[in-house]
């Protein structure tokens, strides 16, 4: 487990933020390291969880789901069946991309993609479909100022 990360690492994670299908080589190169020395780095973040996962990121207009939501929700449930059925319900909506238990006036925000508006409604009865709430309302997003995974370092 790694106790701090160092300025190397920081460089590291910084490039496999930008492009993960970088080689080992490549980012050795670039943060001036040994390729065995970089591939320990990297397998010791990889093992202590700072890196959670390698993935490809698609586009979500070539894929087909152009449109964002934010799905803003209170509910008047806050027992432990709830939120498990709750945590059933976005776990199995494939739609859902992100989903906060939030402080304040609103109790969750999901982040939705979709289609068109016709998707969100049939999406919409599918989730309450599933769960109780007291209110829930979505807001699209018109623009996409900034769209990141990439984590300040």
């Amino acid at each position: 487990m790694l106790d701090k990360l160092d300025t190397i690492d920081h460089r590291i994670l910084t490039i496999l933020q930008q492009d993960a299908t970088r080689s080992v080589d490549a980012i050795s190169d670039a943060v001036s390291l040994s390729r065995n020395a970089c591939w320990r780095r990297i397998k010791a973040m990889e093992g202590s969880g700072i890196i959670r996962a390698r993935v490809a990121l698609l586009d979500p207009i070539k894929i087909g789901c152009p449109l964002s939501a934010l799905v803003l929700i209170r509910t008047d449930h806050h027992s432990d069946t709830w939120r498990r059925d709750f945590a059933s319900a976005v776990a199995a909506l494939p739609e859902i991309t992100s989903a906060q238990r939030m402080t304040g006036d609103l109790d969750y925000v999901l982040m939705v993609r979709l289609a068109d508006v016709a998707a969100y409604d049939v999406f919409y009865k599918r989730l309450t479909s599933r769960i109780s709430v007291s209110d829930i309302s979505a807001s699209f997003v018109m623009e996409n100022i900034k769209d990141t995974t990439a984590l300040p370092l």
